[in-house]
């Protein structure tokens, strides 16, 4: 990740703001003007795109994957068996994160498919930012890869 800074005239800010956004992965654009107050100062965080190669698919994801049901019952005990106010760990949040991913992709596009695509990404982010506080990239797609290599591992 690396940070960009362009001092530009006005006029051209959506234009360059558009071209990097096509051009890196970017955070949000912080504007603001020069001292002189003619031109505006752009600041972004940008990281390159990854290759489509660096993400699995989520059939190569979740190939080896135990069942749906399998998982949601290994979530269920792990809270049940869980005293209260105790840290869960990064297993739990990865395997949660990568059953509502399984179970949005399950869903057809419309208002319930909607809810579950949400608390998909919702469970995808709070995992990217529990390993990686600031990255830039698709949650879902980090959720999948980080589950590959984690049933790889076993």
């Amino acid at each position: 990740m690396f940070e960009i800074r362009v001092i530009c005239d006005p006029a051209d800010t959506d234009r360059i703001t558009t071209t990097l956004t096509t051009a890196f992965t970017t955070g949000d654009v912080r504007r603001y003007p020069t001292r002189d107050g003619k031109r505006t100062r752009l600041y972004l965080t940008a990281d390159h795109h990854p290759t489509p190669a660096d993400w699995p698919t989520p059939e190569q994801a979740y190939a080896d994957a135990p069942s749906i049901s399998s998982e949601i019952g290994w979530t269920a005990r792990f809270l049940a068996d869980a005293e209260c106010f105790t840290e869960l760990g990064r297993e739990f949040y990865l395997r949660k994160a990568a059953l509502l991913d399984r179970i949005a992709l399950l869903d057809e596009p419309g208002a319930l498919g909607a809810a579950a695509t949400e608390t998909a990404e919702a469970a995808a982010v709070f995992l990217l930012g529990l390993d990686q506080p600031g990255a830039i990239c698709d949650p879902r797609a980090y959720v999948r890869q980080q589950y590959a290599r984690a049933l790889a591992d076993q």
